[in-house]
């Protein structure tokens, strides 16, 4: 993308520091409390209204804005900003029990009940016209406050619904894409099974049926739903634009562990740009088998790369325990301080968390807070304070971009292809296995974007391809190669094309580009390994894998006894391709030039403004001291840094180059 949208908050001074904000959840005399330990802590910027559907509409025809008067006049007053949301995201009991078709519909056709959140159908037109009336009613009130600083529209969309809504909908979506139903069964392939439809009624969203679906209605189906929830978004934006159209917008995308329900890239060309920003939430998992600065940095990459590279924000993360892991888990001293200053380090404009104060009651109650339940004489509470401190001290680094030396390559339309039904083997997950390959490169110091295979690449030494399942054609990757770029792609990549049609011959799109032909697939049991010569190891998948116009840099050791890696120069670059998914990435790495160089756990980013200073980030995340690699002056500390200097276990400094 062209634009260059640096500056996504205008009216903070900055960096954006607070979290969720639920005064309606607390008596009056506690806002005021709430407001000095903001103050205290260096918040500047709280989300608010996002569940309060319920007090400003408390029935048909009911409005009452008196609280959330109360709480913008109080924020203003304290010099806080509001990222003020439409609450949307949760009608109240009232609205589904007038509008019952509301509810959503799950596949094997049971209609659930309201009593939790994200009770709608976004099919649902009375549903659509209430949340434009809501969004529009809070616009036309609020576009002049002197607290309001954003907007928030929903919050963290994923619901999908079957019910006949959804079904007009779905068939009004495919007249759009296919044009008629002779477009629709090419696409689908429905010869197979005697599938063929002859009339549009006979086209049903994936409900429960009596065996394996068809893989592109499926497909298919994902994509509606993502566009749906994005048209309820825009919908949304579009009438607050209509009154506020000086304040950018946004809704909170979800990056946590292996989510990747939305088509966020085809968002993105919705949240950037004027007036609109990319904000995201991320939770740690305790029992994933990436580490938690990883995650943490995984997150943040990916969050980068739906802004295009552009700065975002980081709208949601926990102080400490969350509510919705498996087990309950508790934050080491310092952890809030160095998961929070990755995100900064990636790209984010600043840190917010859910939520500020700790819920007493409902289904988070146990959600952990800038102010946790044991109050401000807290471990939480002391950092929080210490990352509002830093974060005021590297306020000059607002606007600067990250410098990425590598991208891995993320389809969400592929990632849903790779798990239709029907699969060779059903552990050939991609982003479960893009996690993985983002982790070893960070282990070696290399910071990573998550890009689009159809975006310019030409600025990355490497692209990697962990698993590309669906391509329609490999002009872009071939065009990067070509120019100089080192492409690495895994096994059962290229296969399909947009429709989920297997390619004719294998591997697909990719063949003529990486000089190999598959004859067969082998997958490998769950647990198992295939060796390889040089005593590598692979799992979960391998292949008969022949060179055509590549050289074989590994074969197997056992069946299938054909290659295992691949190597072909191609113009001024290289692809390899890897017939199985490597046990353990590291050696291949060193293999292909990326080395490991730095000490164990020192994470390392590089923030710079275009015409303008740049900044390391040295967070150090392992037990023994270690160097940094930077000379200038440590904006935390106003010290001098010299090459000399070593960071501490468990500390951070960033460096501003002078």
């Amino acid at each position: 993308m062209a634009h260059r949208n640096t500056d996504i908050i205008p009216t903070i001074e900055g960096l954006a520091y607070g979290g969720d904000y639920n005064p309606e959840q607390w008596p009056r005399e506690v806002w005021d409390e709430d407001v000095r330990l903001m103050r205290e802590a260096g918040v500047n910027l709280v989300s608010v209204n996002i569940f309060a559907w319920a007090g400003i509409n408390p029935g048909p025809g009911e409005w009452d804005f008196t609280r959330l008067d109360a709480i913008m006049d109080l924020l203003a007053a304290g010099g806080v900003k509001a990222d003020l949301a439409t609450s949307t995201a949760s009608p109240p009991p009232w609205f589904s029990q007038a509008h019952p078709e509301t509810l959503p519909v799950n596949p094997e056709g049971i209609r659930l009940n309201s009593g939790a959140r994200a009770e709608y159908c976004p099919h649902a037109p009375v549903f659509q016209a209430a949340v434009v009336d809501m969004a529009t009613r809070l616009a036309e009130r609020y576009a002049d406050h002197p607290a309001l600083a954003m907007w928030h529209v929903g919050n963290e969309y994923y619901r999908s619904c079957t019910c006949d809504h959804a079904a007009d909908a779905f068939r009004a979506w495919l007249q759009d894409r296919y044009g008629d139903l002779d477009g629709l069964n090419a696409a689908w392939g429905t010869t197979f099974w005697s599938q063929t439809y002859s009339d549009w009624t006979q086209v049903l969203p994936p409900r429960i049926c009596a065996e394996t679906p068809n893989p592109g209605l499926v497909l298919d189906f994902r994509r509606f739903s993502s566009d749906a929830l994005l048209a309820l978004f825009r919908s949304e934006a579009a009438a607050i634009e209509q009154h506020s159209p000086d304040k950018p917008i946004t809704t909170n995308a979800m990056v946590t562990g292996n989510f990747s329900g939305l088509d966020y890239h085809r968002w993105g060309e919705h949240m950037t740009g004027p007036n609109r920003l990319v904000a995201t939430d991320h939770y740690l998992l305790p029992d994933d088998p990436i580490g938690w600065p990883e995650q943490a940095a995984f997150g943040a990459d990916a969050s980068r790369g739906l802004a295009a590279g552009d700065p975002w924000l980081l709208m949601e993360q926990s102080s400490n325990s969350s509510a919705w892991r498996r087990g309950y888990f508790a934050k080491k001293p310092g952890d809030l301080l160095r998961h929070s200053l990755s995100y900064v380090a990636r790209g984010s404009e600043g840190a917010m968390f859910f939520q500020w104060r700790a819920s007493r009651y409902g289904a988070e109650r146990y959600h952990s807070a800038m102010v946790p339940h044991g109050g401000t004489d807290s471990k939480v509470f002391r950092e929080v304070k210490q990352f509002g401190a830093w974060l005021k001290d590297l306020a000059e680094i607002k606007g600067s971009t990250v410098d990425s030396r590598a991208a891995i390559l993320l389809d969400f339309i592929s990632c849903w292809a790779a798990n239709t039904p029907g699969q060779p083997s059903a552990d050939m997950d991609t982003y479960p296995e893009l996690r993985r390959w983002h982790a070893a490169l960070w282990r070696r110091g290399v910071t990573t974007d998550l890009a689009n295979p159809e975006w310019d690449l030409s600025g990355y030494e490497y692209v990697f391809a962990p698993h590309l399942y669906l391509l329609d054609d490999d002009a872009n990757l071939r065009a990067y190669v070509e120019n100089g770029g080192t492409l690495v792609v895994g096994p059962y990549s290229g296969i399909v094309d947009a429709n989920d049609r297997v390619h004719p011959g294998l591997p697909g799109a990719l063949g003529g580009l990486m000089g190999v032909r598959v004859e067969e697939f082998v997958p490998i049991p769950n647990g198992d390994k295939a060796s390889l010569e040089n005593g590598w190891e692979g799992e979960t998948w391998s292949e008969v894998t022949h060179a055509t116009d590549a050289e074989t840099v590994v074969s197997f050791k056992d069946y299938p006894e054909t290659g295992a890696v691949f190597r072909r120069r191609l113009g001024r670059g290289e692809v390899w391709y890897l017939a199985t998914r490597l046990a353990d990435l590291d050696p291949f790495l060193a293999e292909l030039g990326i080395a490991s160089d730095l000490p164990e756990g020192l994470e390392l980013v590089r923030r710079s403004h275009e015409h303008g200073p740049s900044y390391t980030f040295a967070i150090n995340h392992g037990k023994d001291p270690a160097p940094v690699p930077a000379t200038g002056r440590n904006l935390l500390t106003g010290a001098a840094w010299t090459e000399e200097d070593t960071l501490e276990p468990g500390g951070c400094a960033v460096i501003r180059r002078e």
